[in-house]
Formats: C-alpha cells, structure tokens, sequence
C-alpha cells in the first residue's frame, strides 16, 4: 500500500440490501461490489474519466478482479479492443477511435522487482502520452510514477468485492473526486 496519503473520517452508512454506497476519506475511496459486472461497470466510469499521463496501479490476490476491473477502464476509455488478461503478452496497447491515443495495460505479475520494470520499457511507457494500467503493481512499487491511482481489490465473498482507491499525487487526488462524483453523485 503507497505511503503518504492522508486520511480523515467521514463515513457513509451503508444498508443490508448491498448498494455500494463509499466511505469518505480524504484521498481515498472505499466500495463494495457485488458482482464482476459491478465491478466492470466501476472500471468503465474510472475509464471514462482518464487522459493521457494518467496512471492506475492495480493490486489484489489472483481472481480479485483486477481484470475486470481493467476491461471496465477499457470500456469506458473507447478502447477499439476488449481488454484481456496480458499474462503472457506482458504488455499490450489499446487505441480508440476518438483520437488515437494509447491506452497501456501492463501485467507485471511474472516481475520479481521494480529493476525488472525496465526489461518492458515501462520508463518510454510513462513517459508516452498514454494511459497505463498495471496490474500487479505492487511487484514494482519503487518504479511508479509518484503521482498514481492505486487500486487495492480484495476478495470478501465469492462475489463481493472490496474495492480501495487511493490517490497518490495531486492530478489524481482530482481524478479521484471527478471518479467519486461519477460513480455516486457527490
């Protein structure tokens, strides 16, 4: 989990029938999904919002959904391709129509630390007018960018997910409110 985001409490009560209603916290955000087309429809409203430079960091156990999670971003990015699992490309690019622009998807699970990072030129990837998904992120932490969404998804049931977002740096301490207010309206 990145270091130096601060936290105050603010918290929102939630109902037994499952909505997926966040806990405030300054500079983060905590949701609860209950299903993989939940948690894909998040990723399409994050992916909605992104613009090149923007990072998100992607870390959970295998089958938490990071995925999912990704081919969202994709969706609501205008990636032309569905986005898939890169585990044995270890990197793959997507366009859209819009504009052409890159979108980066990375796995970084078979990296054993961040001095691998540059065996798959992520240094010219972050250094692209991209956006870049990485899943397994924590695998080379030391290499982020400092500015960064990271995305913690943890497994809480066979469906339910728990999904913390915190920003890390000032453009996306902004991209995660515009992501508070299209996911839940405040």
């Amino acid at each position: 989990m990145p270091s130096g985001v601060s936290a105050t409490t603010a918290h929102v009560s939630t109902t037994s029938e499952g909505p997926s209603v966040p806990i405030l916290r300054e500079g983060e955000l905590d949701i609860i999904s209950y299903s993989a087309e939940q948690t894909q429809r998040f990723g399409a409203r994050l992916g909605a919002l992104l613009r090149a430079g923007d990072v998100v960091c992607l870390t959970g156990d295998m089958g938490a959904g990071k995925t999912v999670f990704s081919s969202g971003i994709g969706l609501g990015w205008g990636s032309t391709t569905p986005i898939t699992s890169p585990t044995f490309n270890l990197v793959h690019q997507h366009r859209r129509k819009a504009d052409k622009q890159v979108l980066y998807h990375l796995d970084c699970y078979r990296l054993q630390s961040s001095g691998d990072a540059a065996s798959i030129g992520l240094d010219d990837i972050l250094d692209s007018d991209g956006v870049v998904i990485l899943e397994w992120a924590e695998r080379i932490e030391k290499a982020l960018p400092p500015d960064h969404l990271w995305i913690e998804i943890r497994v809480r049931e066979e469906l339910r997910r728990n999904i913390l977002v915190e920003a890390v740096g000032k453009r996306s301490e902004a991209l995660l409110e515009k992501f508070r207010a299209a996911a839940f309206g405040f």
